[in-house]
């Protein structure tokens, strides 16, 4: 279906240079159009969405007419017939149309095609196999602003075929309802990621994680994640969550306040893990070394709301956590007493304006003191800076020099 002048164009294109490209492929004969996110969310009413475009051009030919207006180009995926053209300093992403794969390997051959039906009924889902030209017109081959209108989230074709082209399908069929989804999942679809989500298994724990946590900051995350858990669709990685109503108390605080929510910070609330469990779930996860530090901090250290009112010892927690740690924390124990009247804004201004100053000693001065072995001095330095901590940062360089002499000659193995 076409339909003209649909859509404000330009609600997508925010850099008039993208235009270059599509007088590029007219000159070499081919069509250039934006397909996927950009049409769907823009559809939806949505910002903030990727580019992503789709020609009748090979990318032989792509390149060629791209070289023949100037335009830089750099093969970012070969294997799903991607070329990457290089446009004010940021590289679009441009797909060649092609029809269904020969087998369900992701490196299988390609067979290009100037058919766009063709290269629609190969995309997973119906809301993302619309497209749109630089004019505004819109071709929706499946259905799919309908679809988006009604907020059903269905696979093209047989859902079984979809996701055996591709396994990740079935966390992003999960994503798109939890962000579009208006009623029941479409009974087909969620069979088939019921019925094949053993496939999971097959792509790496990274590429799950990142669709997890695209989930985690949904709209609709809490009743998503509990479709995922009642269908074992993660149970290979994942054990299922005794603390959803504190990810939606959360998410409602994060809203409210208008923060920028975090991933992280979700999946710790959904299992309010202690450290070791903390640190499985990382393992299990793969995440990277400084999520995983977040996690198990967040685990291991305890953090009480009424720290925000107190300054010596709210000081005192910021100095051993830092400020941001203090936040994530206070917000995980609003989220669990499900408390909304607490002024977060006031707490948060509060944890930004404190201020720690130097620890005023340093290994040096306790080698002038008369201490050589470099195990001692490390351990004297966690002793007087304990002793700062303890009297709110008061203890001066004088004062932590007498407590040193006195621990030195207390302990003269030193």
């Amino acid at each position: 279906m076409i339909r003209p002048e649909y859509l404000d164009i330009n609600k997508i294109i925010s850099d008039k240079s993208i235009l270059v490209l599509f007088r590029a492929v007219a000159d070499h004969g081919g069509i250039l159009r934006f397909v996927g996110g950009a049409v769907r969310d823009v559809l939806a009413g949505l910002k903030g969405f990727e580019i992503d475009l789709a020609t009748d051009l090979t990318p032989d030919e792509l390149v060629e007419a791209c070289q023949d207006a100037g335009l830089k180009t750099v093969p970012i995926g070969i294997k799903f017939a991607t070329t990457g053209v290089v446009i004010n300093n940021k590289i679009v992403a441009v797909s060649s149309l092609h029809k269904e794969r020969k087998g369900y390997a992701l490196n299988s051959d390609f067979e290009f095609t100037d058919d766009w039906i063709a290269d629609a009924s190969k995309r997973d889902l119906t809301i993302n196999a619309v497209y749109a030209d630089e004019q505004g017109n819109v071709f929706d081959y499946y259905n799919g602003i309908s679809d988006l209108e009604h907020g059903v989230i269905r696979f093209i074709g047989n859902a079984e075929d979809r996701i055996k082209e591709d396994h990740i399908r079935i966390m992003r069929f999960f994503r798109f309802y939890s962000i579009f989804g208006k009623q029941e999942p479409d009974i087909k679809s969620l069979k088939a990621c019921v019925e094949n989500r053993d496939l999971l298994k097959d792509v790496a724990i990274e590429q799950v994680r990142d669709e997890l946590f695209k989930i985690l900051l949904t709209p609709n995350v809490v009743k998503t994640l509990r479709m995922i858990f009642e269908n074992d669709i993660l149970s290979y990685i994942l054990p299922v969550s005794d603390h959803l109503e504190d990810l939606q108390s959360l998410s409602d605080i994060i809203l409210q306040n208008n923060l920028e929510p975090d991933a992280l910070r979700r999946l710790y609330i959904m299992y309010r893990p202690d450290a070791q469990l903390a640190e499985n779930l990382a393992m299990r996860l793969h995440l990277a070394k400084e999520q995983k530090n977040r996690l198990v901090n967040w685990a291991k250290y305890a953090f009480d709301c009424r720290l925000a009112l107190d300054e010596n010892a709210l000081k005192q927690a910021v100095y051993t956590h830092g400020k941001q740690f203090c936040k994530d924390k206070l917000l995980f124990d609003l989220a669990q007493n499900h408390n909304t009247d607490f002024s977060l804004s006031d707490a948060f201004a509060k944890i930004d304006c404190v201020e720690i100053p130097k620890f005023p000693i340093s290994g040096s001065d306790l080698i002038e003191l008369g201490i050589a072995d470099s195990s001692a001095i490390g351990k004297l330095l966690g002793v007087l800076k304990n002793e700062w901590i303890q009297s709110g940062f008061q203890l001066n360089y004088q004062q932590l020099s007498d407590i040193a002499s006195i621990f030195i000659k207390q302990n003269s193995g030193l």
